[in-house]
């Protein structure tokens, strides 16, 4: 790991919040890491309580769980919630791509062939996370464009916690060598931004979700079977 220490202040425990929250995100703590609460205060510089009240926060955003025997670990990978999850997000993301299209302008468009190209360039390097960071700022951009708040934060909230299913992703699709799974429908709703058509947009949107699902499934299943 290599989280920073924590400099002492009021937000003490906030301040470690993020840090553990920062270290999943990143997948810096995979999904089955056991959250020693001992040895994550002494990374960080502080006593067991902040880590503990920490702890609880991961749990309650679904990120972390607490097992029987070993304590609270990152929360692992199962079939039933990527499909649970990845069907929320296709509800939200279609009508937020949907509205934001319908309400896009110039400075929409350049703002996401910027964040496009980032992610271009984060396939070529093939890093995972920055990838993620990119494409996650490239919908942002649309979805902001619905001017509904309450969506964005929702659909926000679902992508820190599907965030190692998406890590595993694109960590397959870029072990594969091939990056096309992960920009043809990001560059294809680039375009329907472009031509101002909100249907399309939707219709991509709610596609690029279910390869995404079905790309994840394929690297879970295995190791779902071998536990049978």
């Amino acid at each position: 790991m290599s989280m920073s220490r924590i400099e002492p202040s009021a937000r003490v425990a906030d301040q470690v919040f993020e840090a553990i929250h920062e270290a999943i995100i990143r997948g810096d703590l995979p999904a089955g890491k056991r959250l020693n609460m001992r040895e994550l205060s002494d990374e960080l510089g502080t006593s067991t309580m902040p880590v503990r009240e920490a702890i609880r926060r991961l749990e309650e955003m679904g990120l972390a769980e607490a097992v029987p025997y070993r304590g609270a670990i990152v929360r692992g990978f199962t079939d039933k919630e990527l499909l649970d999850l990845y069907a929320v997000r296709r509800r939200l993301e279609v009508d937020a791509a949907t509205l934001g299209t319908a309400r896009s302008s110039a400075t929409t468009i350049a703002r996401m062939v910027e964040e496009f190209g980032a992610m271009e360039r984060a396939v070529e390097a093939a890093d995972p996370v920055d990838y993620l960071d990119r494409d996650e700022g490239f919908l942002a951009v649309l979805y902001e464009e619905s001017d509904n708040a309450v969506l964005v934060e929702m659909i926000r909230t679902l992508w820190h916690r599907c965030r190692s299913y998406k890590l595993l992703g694109a960590q397959r699709a870029m072990a594969a060598g091939d990056g096309a799974p992960l920009l043809d429908h990001q560059r294809a709703l680039l375009a329907a931004v472009r031509a101002g058509d909100a249907e399309r947009a939707g219709v991509i949107t709610g596609e690029s979700i279910d390869s995404a699902t079905t790309r994840i499934g394929e690297a879970i299943r295995p190791a779902s079977d071998d536990t049978d």
